[in-house]
């Protein structure tokens, strides 16, 4: 079964959501991330999708700080992403606490670097390769590259590359349904590579058509919040994955 990986998206240490990527769509929800992540904790996910959207934006970690107190105060693994652009970042990461990172930009921009962290941290590294209009956005979503999200496979898959989070962009926020097509093909053609479903989703019946399609993953945001996706259901749903 595929597994509910819920997110807390961080902007000035508050959970946020966008609309399609854009800072100045930000909806800000009265919920501390500690005790949202406690709260995703207690009823059973196995994991936690954390972003430092201000990190992301200037290029470098700027919430490492809740990162320790989430990772202090759950027993879930957490995948942090945002900002990520050398190895001192990457290893202050890691010793924040998150047990996985996604990296989305250098992947783009420094090729040999990415790769060179598959080859040191293997299964630690997730490729976040988040399309616009077919092409992969970076710096937090604020700059569309000229790559595609097959290019960056291609390129990355003899090194080890097991775990991409893809995120249609278009659908992001939405509440209008994920791209269910781009992971069916994108499943087809790369096999050996674990994707995470990420935007759009709004109901448990996204879910349930995600998981019909062989999706193993998908990452829950705004339907959470929105109250689309009930704490019970994904407890319900995490109890048999």
């Amino acid at each position: 079964m595929i597994e509910i990986i819920p997110a807390i998206d961080i902007i000035d240490g508050h959970a946020v959501r966008l609309t399609k990527g854009d800072y100045d769509l930000k909806k800000v929800y009265d919920v501390n991330p500690v005790d949202m992540a406690k709260k995703f904790s207690d009823i059973g996910v196995n994991r936690i999708h954390m972003v430092d959207l201000d990190g992301a934006k200037v290029s470098h970690p700027k919430n490492l700080s809740l990162l320790e107190e989430v990772a202090a105060s759950v027993d879930v693994e957490v995948e942090w992403g945002g900002g990520i652009y050398t190895s001192k970042d990457l290893k202050d990461v890691f010793s924040a606490g998150a047990a996985q990172a996604i990296i989305g930009s250098i992947a783009v921009k420094d090729q040999e670097l990415f790769i060179s962290w598959l080859n040191e941290f293997g299964n630690r590294i997730i490729l976040g390769a988040d399309t616009n209009s077919g092409n992969v956005a970076i710096k937090g979503w604020t700059e569309t590259s000229s790559m595609t999200i097959d290019n960056l496979i291609n390129r990355f898959a003899p090194y080890g590359l097991d775990s991409v989070i893809c995120t249609d962009i278009s659908k992001d926020g939405m509440l209008q349904g994920p791209a269910v097509d781009l992971y069916c093909r994108l499943i087809s053609k790369y096999p050996d590579i674990v994707f995470t479903a990420s935007g759009g989703v709004s109901s448990m019946n996204d879910i349930m058509e995600l998981n019909d399609k062989g999706v193993k993953k998908v990452i829950v945001g705004k339907a959470i919040y929105e109250n689309k996706i009930s704490m019970e259901d994904i407890e319900k749903w995490s109890q048999n994955v």
